[in-house]
């Protein structure tokens, strides 16, 4: 792709961009304002030097050639490498991986700048710096990350203002933050502080919409890079539906529930690929991992069940990103713990979406999806499920597969019995004479053991989404 190299100067200065035997010159603008794009490079793992001139030269040193992806989300892409020993005992043999931390702060209106260095050191984040290594290895090809994530931040926190114009719950989410004084004052004091700011002040921030997309996503673009990888959600799992009343005691609550994650998430990729110029933007989305508890209003579950208000709804919210080009979910519904939100299982998802890099943005022959439902067949009292990507199709502990569940008109699901013939499943049940609907690993924290030749989990799905919401 083409590499845009943008800064200010003087007014109607002329600057001159030269790195790997391209020149290219551009005219500022009448407020300093100038960029310049280098036609695609090929991949250099031997560092090089780039000269800015204007009236005084830059020169940027050590400079490298590869996929850059950012790396953004809430707690979970925060969660560092040496949380994750799997991960860390990965960091002396790392290579070729250099790492923009971007600063995390906000801001009230949509900045130039971001604060950040490129640096050889490696990334923070276990699964930024997971995913970099391994596909590192797999491309054989430099990667370059820019970690932008911050815990407990919503999908409303990362997103643009004319959003507005789409989302009427984030107009009105955004008309009352505007008029909410005592909540900008506050933000303005914490930034202001000259020790920095507190806890509950990081918290306080963090977990108001939009500005930290102001901050720390706005002044990245249009910088090159391949995609961007998505770990969020579960601070958008508090509500089954909707958008809660906001109270004083429940104010961080103010975000959209998860059934209709998956249409705001769609409308926020199609706004950064405007924002970066760029339709081809890649964007992975981490699908939440298995978790026992529920909503805010119900945190007690059955977490096998396949009707509680559970992450089963976000994570049918987060494969709706499927609908658009350019994307992929990284399943994890065989990962994650019951009572732990911050799961140290990190390993596994790093090669997985360093798997779907490889193959959708490098278009390495590359096993990279699990089973994915493709059909169901009914067979007089039979369900047969029809997979895509199911090439020796198994379970893990050789047993019969488990996470099942089949319903007729009435809506009461059983457990199905279940068995693999081919690369099919077979459900059935005693209990049910016409078996119609399926629901597969749609729960909190389901117990699964269905996988292709690759080891990789079979995506959760049910079949009843015309019955019912």
């Amino acid at each position: 792709m083409d590499v845009p190299v943008w800064g200010t100067s003087k007014p109607n200065e002329k600057i001159t961009v030269k790195f790997a035997n391209q020149t290219k010159s551009t005219i500022a603008a009448s407020n300093g304002k100038w960029m310049v794009k280098l036609a695609p490079l090929t991949v250099s793992k031997t560092g090089r030097a780039m000269s800015i001139t204007g009236s005084s030269e830059i020169i940027l040193s050590d400079i490298l050639v590869g996929e850059v992806w950012i790396c953004s989300g809430q707690s979970n892409m925060q969660f560092s490498v040496k949380a994750v020993p799997e991960i860390e005992s990965l960091v002396p043999f790392a290579k070729n991986i250099r790492s923009f931390e971007v600063k995390r702060i906000v801001s009230f209106k949509e900045e130039d700048n971001v604060i950040g260095n490129w640096s050889t050191t490696l990334p923070s984040s276990a699964v930024a710096f997971g995913f970099a290594y391994f596909l590192e290895a797999i491309g054989d090809v430099p990667v370059g990350i820019i970690h932008a994530s911050w815990g407990s931040s919503s999908i409303e926190a990362w997103m643009p203002r004319d959003m507005t114009k789409e989302l009427p719950y984030f107009k009105t989410i955004m008309h009352a933050f505007d008029k909410d004084i005592t909540t900008h004052n506050n933000i303005q004091k914490s930034l202001d502080a000259k020790n920095g700011w507190t806890r509950n002040e990081d918290i306080f921030m963090r977990r108001q919409p939009n500005i930290l997309y102001n901050a720390m996503i706005k002044p990245l673009a249009p910088y090159a890079c391949r995609g961007l990888v998505w770990y969020q959600g579960e601070r958008n799992t508090r509500y089954l539906s909707g958008v809660p009343e906001v109270t004083e005691k429940n104010w961080f609550h103010n975000v959209i529930g998860m059934k209709e994650y998956g249409t705001v998430l769609k409308l926020w990729i199609e706004r950064y690929r405007k924002e970066w110029h760029n339709d081809n933007m890649h964007f992975s989305i981490v699908m939440l991992p298995g978790y026992g508890k529920g909503t805010a209003a119900n945190p007690d579950i059955d977490s096998k069940s396949p009707t509680a208000a559970s992450w089963a709804w976000m994570r049918e919210s987060q494969l709706k990103a499927l609908d658009l080009p350019n994307t992929s979910v990284v399943n994890t519904i065989d990962l994650g713990d019951e009572k732990n939100i911050h799961p140290t299982d990190k390993f596994p998802l790093a090669q997985r979406l360093a798997l779907q890099a490889a193959k959708f943005t490098l278009n390495k022959n590359v096993v990279a999806e699990g089973p994915m439902l493709d059909s169901i067949e009914i067979n007089d009292n039979t369900l047969v499920v029809h997979f895509k990507n199911s090439k020796g199709l198994k379970t893990t502990n050789k047993k019969a597969p488990t996470g099942f569940w089949i319903a007729d008109n009435s809506l009461k699901w059983e457990i199905a019995d279940a068995k693999i013939e081919g690369e099919t499943v077979l459900l059935n049940t005693t209990k049910l004479k016409k078996p119609l609907y399926v629901r597969y690993a749609f729960a909190g924290k389901p117990d699964v053991n269905l996988v292709n030749d690759a080891n990789l989990p079979a995506y959760p799905f049910r079949t009843d989404i015309q019955t019912t919401n």
